[in-house]
């Protein structure tokens, strides 16, 4: 068994303090890092490589809608990686999952991480919610490893689609919570809207945002959302 750090980060496209997302990343040295709202616009690659260069990571799944990606330390091996677009509502935003089948260590602990960020609009949300489910379970019996989803699911424990990942995955934070549990906004944290869900097999051995003074001082300067960081054991 492996141990991996697995972060989720809304970094709301660079668009506040570059350098102060950078210094998070780094600070938390994650071995996975999901990321939400990366930039998708003019010279959007070459922004999404400066970023993983910046934080010694690379980017294992991603591409230009629905702004994700997933980040690599040196420590995993890219086994395969793909990129879905979910369900198109009119006048919505797009919206997509990013996966990496990701081989950590000498024994080749293999996991598969994905990143989805989910709509505003609740209808559109449970919808894209059971697409990303069907996409995980083929995933799952192809690549025969265990499942991490991490995102911005743009709701709270109790909603619906909230309660649907919960029904066949572990709430992270919920089963092992560690720091704090609140990610929005980061200047007023108020609300749990940031997420991990992992497998039933996968040990949980903590989660939530980390309080680390010298780091959690750049989280208002970074982005509108606080980092939410699980240690798990594959």
């Amino acid at each position: 068994m492996t141990d991996v750090r697995l972060l989720t980060y809304n970094v709301r496209a660079l668009k506040d303090d570059p350098l102060a997302v950078i210094r998070v990343i780094r600070g938390l040295n994650p071995d996975v890092a999901c990321l939400q709202e990366v930039p998708r616009f003019l010279l959007w690659r070459l922004k999404r490589l400066r970023l993983a260069k910046a934080v010694g990571m690379s980017v294992a799944a991603g591409r230009r809608p629905a702004g994700l990606a997933v980040l690599v330390s040196p420590r995993a091996r890219v086994v395969h990686r793909e990129f879905h677009l979910l369900r198109y509502y009119p006048l919505l935003h797009r919206r997509a999952l990013a996966i990496a089948v990701l081989e950590f260590g000498e024994g080749a602990s293999r996991l598969i991480t994905a990143c989805t960020h989910l709509d505003l609009q609740s209808t559109a949300r449970r919808a894209h919610t059971r697409e990303v489910l069907d996409h995980l379970d083929r995933a799952r019996e192809t690549y025969q490893a265990p499942v991490v989803v991490a995102g911005d699911i743009n709701e709270q424990p109790g909603g619906p689609s909230w309660a649907l990942l919960a029904a066949r995955l572990q709430d992270a934070n919920a089963v092992a919570p560690t720091g704090e549990p609140l990610t929005f906004t980061s200047r007023h944290p108020r609300r749990r809207i940031d997420a991990i869900f992992a497998d039933p097999d996968i040990d949980i051995l903590g989660c939530g945002v980390p309080t680390d003074p010298a780091i959690a001082a750049d989280y208002p300067k970074a982005t509108d959302h606080r980092p939410v960081l699980a240690h798990m054991r594959c």
